[in-house]
């Protein structure tokens, strides 16, 4: 399987937030009730720095911003894809602090309490996944959560035309636990705009308190 370089990836993810709107992308959520679910299970509270990585134009952050959540990190690599948010959030854009990075190359400005990652870390290959752990690993704060959202075992092996690495519970925890201790884990079916059935895998983890 052919490794993308970074800068095609980017033309890659550029290109699809050029041509597709918002209810046409198969990750589109106008409620992503899993991940707020997240928040409310942990208490996170409402002045904790968040980032969502691979965040697009998910609306997470519209339902972050609508729960009264301050601290607010969008990185993704598609800078069209960042612009397509911030119209969509308009004055509100102004608020959140946007990042265009990849993630196993970013260098964070600040440490996070709350780490999102829904349908990136399936992407990565094997040295992605170690450099981009260990970026969380010392950007994570003491007691901070992790959580990540990939295709399941049951789930496609495809994302808009590129490759994908699928995860069970055992082996995200494989991978992770080495960094963070793991929570809890569990599979959901998401119901595309083009009304096919993905199945994930969601676990969180957290840096354990020093």
């Amino acid at each position: 399987m052919k490794k993308l370089e970074t800068l095609e990836i980017k033309q890659h993810w550029d290109q699809i937030y050029q041509t597709k709107n918002f209810e046409e992308v198969s990750w589109y959520q106008e409620k992503p009730e899993t991940s707020l679910e997240f928040l409310q299970k942990f208490n996170v509270p409402k002045d904790a720095k968040i980032i969502d990585c691979g965040g697009g134009d998910s609306y997470l952050v519209d339902n972050l911003l609508d729960l009264g959540y301050q601290d607010i990190t969008v990185l993704d690599i598609s800078e069209k894809a960042l612009e397509r948010a911030k119209q969509r959030l308009g004055n509100r854009a102004k608020k959140i602090k946007w990042i265009v990075a990849d993630v196993s190359s970013f260098q964070p400005p600040e440490k996070y309490d709350f780490w999102h990652d829904r349908a990136v870390f399936h992407f990565l290959k094997n040295d992605e996944v170690t450099k981009y752990l260990q970026i969380i690993k010392r950007n994570l704060n003491p007691g901070g959560h992790l959580v990540v959202g990939t295709f399941s075992e049951n789930g496609p092996t495809k994302c808009s035309g590129i490759e994908i690495k699928q995860y069970s519970e055992n082996t995200m925890s494989q991978v992770i636990e080495k960094y963070l201790r793991k929570i809890y884990c569990f599979t959901i079916d998401h119901l595309t705009p083009s009304n096919s059935i993905q199945n994930f895998v969601f676990c969180s983890f957290q840096n354990q308190l020093k």
